[in-house]
């Protein structure tokens, strides 16, 4: 049986396919449209899917869509009726773009796919982002939350998964919402929202959260783990080009402007920044008040997780946990869960924000509405596409520099590894591409984490980005105990996702200092020998040569482009950058002397 899993209109538009139970092919519509966030109709997703497994959408059974829009359009009018005349704006583009296109998603696909209508599913957001992970999971039983900005009415939602069911016993509804919250100091603090939140998070640690206080002016929460906004501080529930009112500013003060480079005193003032303002202190001392709000609203949101999460386990006696939606890609919060709560195991899918509903639409449809017996679990993140080696050897005779086709694999990871102890930054472009929002090792920049200028070295030459932002570490999982506290490690799924941040542990910072962030954690993902043999073939070499069996990764990118698809796509994010090399399969492309 094919399933065909659908989600788009919003953010992040993705298709997925799972063909009697397991998933084939997986992809955001972004890494091929090359549009960020794009969240039109996914057709190069869904055509790269049926392509993929070989079929045709006539041999596809059914088309799942991953929330209803007719109750999501019920919660968009019905708020908007009750704070007319505010809302006469936000009312009016709604009508037009949900009278005109959003409303009639089964036209849309039927239209766009040629499948009759009879084969068209909806499922709930949040029940697809339920399935999305405990259908995903290695759980046969487990607590289930997710929280994320909105679906169509719910914010939040606690349940239970056991075997092929799933049930959710609570929900928080619109405008209640944690992700908004964070949504409305994300643009306070000058990023743009559902897409800097990450920032956010990555700015916290250079404040220390002296305004908890005043955040819990805006959120009331029970030990139940259920709150609800103060909406007098709030406008995103009428306004569609803001989230936060005046009220909200005099209690925090004046927006960051978002021109604005961010340094404080910890940060210190990165060389790819103009020349050191003048008033340089004065200006790290209002970055530092920023910090501090980040430091706040990242705690909240954090203890906020934490007593759902506590309320979920003294409600249900699980020890096993799920999470998904957009605020389970706070890996903070996430790392938090497994070492301050009750709760022993968690499964996060890579895909955790709306993107995901794809994959937890199809299953949905294929275990719940259907009650096929689950016969999946995802251990890993490569689901998109990949290029043999005689494509991407074509293009690179083609591409006008010095290239090296090695007789082996050995061979091209020894050539690595010389490039990594070499000081240079390489572009690893291998296999299939990761589903998700992070480059896990087929779609990464990567370089030596021992040197103390490599996190300055990588901004310079590639990212261009706010110094605040931290690198990752990709660890092999039988050694990542020796560098960070995450016991067992191995057997923590978040960890292969890169959806942990924990401790580094002391003495280890000074070991590998580019991977290492200003609060002496770390964002880490352990890499298993099974699930990515390359990638772990690197890094172990890179470890034998070294000694330090860990690597910095990023994500394979120039700052506000999707991560890349394509050879070409590679290419052409190596010859507008400083890499020093791109490594594609085995054929090495270096920059000419």
């Amino acid at each position: 049986m094919n399933i065909l899993g659908i989600s788009c209109f919003y953010h992040d538009a993705a298709a997925a396919l799972i063909v009697d139970g397991k998933l084939i092919a997986a992809s955001e519509e972004e890494r091929f449209s090359r549009k960020k966030h794009d969240s039109d109709f996914p057709r190069l997703a869904v055509r790269f899917c049926l392509d993929r497994a070989g079929i045709s959408i006539q041999d596809v059974d059914y088309v799942v869509f991953y929330e209803k829009p007719f109750v999501k359009f019920e919660r968009i009018l019905t708020t908007s009726l009750q704070v007319v005349p505010k809302s006469w704006k936000v009312f009016g583009d709604a009508m037009t773009t949900w009278l005109l296109d959003k409303l009639w998603v089964k036209n849309i696909i039927r239209s766009e796919l040629g499948i009759p209508t009879d084969r068209i599913l909806f499922s709930e957001h949040h029940l697809s982002h339920a399935a999305s992970t405990f259908l995903c999971s290695p759980f046969d039983e487990a607590a289930i939350l997710t929280v994320d900005g909105v679906g169509e009415w719910a914010t939040a939602t606690m349940g239970v998964g056991k075997g092929n069911s799933i049930r959710l016993l609570r929900e928080i509804r619109f405008p209640h919402s944690i992700g908004l919250l964070y949504s409305a100091f994300t643009a306070f603090l000058g990023f743009e929202v559902n897409e800097g939140e990450y920032k956010v998070m990555g700015m916290a640690p250079y404040g220390q959260p002296k305004y908890v206080d005043k955040v819990y002016k805006l959120i009331h929460v029970d030990n139940d783990g259920s709150f609800w906004l103060d909406m007098d501080y709030f406008c995103f529930h009428h306004s569609s080009t803001q989230t936060y009112n005046q009220k909200f500013v005099d209690l925090f003060g004046e927006p960051r402007d978002p021109s604005w480079h961010f340094f404080t005193e910890s940060s210190g003032y990165p060389s790819y920044f103009e020349p050191k303002p003048s008033n340089y202190t004065e200006l790290a001392a209002k970055n530092q008040y920023y910090a501090d709000v980040a430091a706040s609203i990242q705690r909240v949101t954090e203890d906020i997780v934490l007593m759902m999460v506590r309320a979920l386990h003294k409600d249900t006696g699980l020890d096993k946990i799920c999470l998904a939606g957009g605020v389970a890609l706070n890996s903070v919060a996430n790392g938090r869960i497994i070492r301050e709560t009750p709760m022993r195991d968690v499964y996060i899918q890579p895909a955790a924000g709306d993107g995901g509903g794809a994959v937890g639409a199809a299953l949905y449809a294929y275990n719940l509405a259907l009650g096929k017996p689950r016969s999946f679990v995802m251990e890993h993140a490569y689901w998109g596409q990949d290029f043999a080696q005689g494509e991407i050897n074509d293009f690179a005779r083609t591409c006008g520099m010095p290239y090296q086709i090695c007789s082996s694999e050995d061979e091209m990871v020894g050539a690595v590894v010389d490039e990594l102890t070499a000081g240079h930054v390489v572009g690893w472009f291998q296999g299939r591409f990761e589903w998700g929002p992070r480059a896990l090792g087929s779609r990464s920049i990567i370089a030596d984490p021992r040197r103390h200028d490599m996190k300055e070295i990588v901004n310079v030459k590639i990212k261009f980005r706010e110094p605040f932002r931290p690198f990752a570490p990709s660890v092999l999982a039988d050694a990542a105990e020796r560098f960070f506290d995450l016991p067992d490690a191995p057997r923590h799924y978040p960890a292969r996702f890169m959806l942990y941040v924990v401790p580094v542990k002391p003495g280890q910072g000074d070991v590998i200092p580019a991977i290492t962030h200003v609060d002496y954690s770390a964002r880490l993902q352990t890499v298993h020998k099974k699930e990515s043999p390359l990638y772990h073939s690197l890094i172990d070499s890179f470890g034998q040569a070294t000694g330090v069996p860990v690597i910095m990764n990023t994500s394979f990118n120039l700052k506000g482009e999707p991560i890349v698809t394509t050879p070409a796509n590679a290419f052409s994010t190596f010859s507008r950058s400083g890499m020093d090399a791109l490594v594609m399969g085995n054929c090495v492309v270096r920059k000419p002397a």
